[in-house]
């Protein structure tokens, strides 16, 4: 049951997806006016009706939503490359994780939910700006108890020891490696993501003078499948390049 004050989705007859809070005020949609305070009470999988008729589905959010709907200063990183960071370092609950820089705060989401309830999340960054917003985030996702954003350049160190990950989505990862080396654990893994084959080039080269083995680079592309009768076939758009991810582990 959806108490006051509580989040919740609405989904409309097109699946356009609304993250909204029950308390007692109107929303005003293109397909009419709701009351939120008929969510007070509903159980998910309930119906609500706006003002004209159409029918909006209630439904308990979950940290997929909070992604989608979440607000973005910088870019985020999308889905298909965070799962594979998870793929390729199986982290996990209990886990203690170094993210830099927490820019909107997605990655550090992503990860908050996986290594909750006993785990954290440390997230490095520089600009205020950022830093507030992810903050924000974080609290509209439920993790502030998991996930910390700290205001500080990771270039100048990592406060943490003995962590099971580190990720780096910054524009020299390499200026952090030896602070990187010193906060994980051994059999810990760092998870660089990087736009360019340069950025890839220039953390080989450091990676060279630190304890890390098994280094891999990927790239994610995922693409859509178009389904209608008769007419199945891949989406002509997709989510191709987005960046690089560096996969190492210290040893």
């Amino acid at each position: 049951m959806i108490k006051e004050g509580e989040r919740a989705i609405l989904i409309d007859e097109r699946g356009r997806k609304y993250l909204v809070k029950a308390e007692r005020r109107q929303l005003h949609t293109d397909f009419g006016v709701l009351d939120l305070a008929e969510l007070i009470g509903a159980e998910p999988g309930a119906r609500i009706r706006s003002h004209v008729g159409r029918e909006f589905v209630v439904l308990s959010p979950r940290v997929v939503d909070y992604l989608q709907k979440m607000r973005r200063m910088p870019q985020i990183m999308l889905p298909k490359d965070a799962a594979q960071i998870v793929a390729y370092t199986g982290v996990g609950p209990g886990d203690s994780v170094v993210d830099a820089g927490a820019g909107s705060g997605a990655l550090a989401i992503f990860l908050g939910n996986l290594v909750r309830p006993n785990g954290r999340v440390v997230s490095y960054e520089v600009r205020e700006d950022f830093a507030k917003v992810a903050e924000e985030n974080i609290a509209l996702a439920g993790l502030s108890d998991v996930v910390k954003v700290k205001r500080k350049d990771i270039y100048e160190g990592i406060d943490e020891r003995d962590v099971d990950l580190v990720t780096l989505d910054l524009p020299q990862p390499e200026r952090a490696l030896a602070y990187v080396d010193g906060a994980l654990k051994p059999g810990g893994h760092l998870a660089v993501f990087s736009p360019c084959i340069e950025h890839i080039q220039r953390l080989y080269v450091e990676l060279q003078k630190y304890r890390f083995t098994n280094h891999r680079t990927i790239e994610c592309l995922v693409r859509e499948f178009e389904v209608k009768p008769g007419a199945t076939r891949p989406s002509t758009r997709m989510i191709a390049h987005t960046g690089y991810l560096t996969f190492v582990r210290k040893i």
